[in-house]
């Protein structure tokens, strides 16, 4: 069962990493098509970035839990 805990953890980092990804594009994306600070898609993109930022911070604290025998 350890092997299915550690395919959970990559899947939750990987996944935790494309929100951060997909946050930062957005708030580019907005930004170069001259949307403002307060615009709608720059602070949806922040949110994403926090999101996946959270995420990817809590997932790589949290400590390996050991099989039972």
């Amino acid at each position: 069962m350890a092997s299915g805990q550690r395919i959970g953890s990559s899947g939750t980092k990987v996944l935790s990493s494309v929100i951060l990804v997909l946050g930062v594009v957005i708030v580019v994306r907005t930004l170069a098509a001259g949307g403002g600070l307060a615009s709608a898609g720059v602070l949806l993109g922040i949110v994403f970035t926090a999101i996946g930022a959270a995420r990817l911070y809590l997932a790589s604290r949290r400590p390996a839990r050991e099989s039972r025998p």
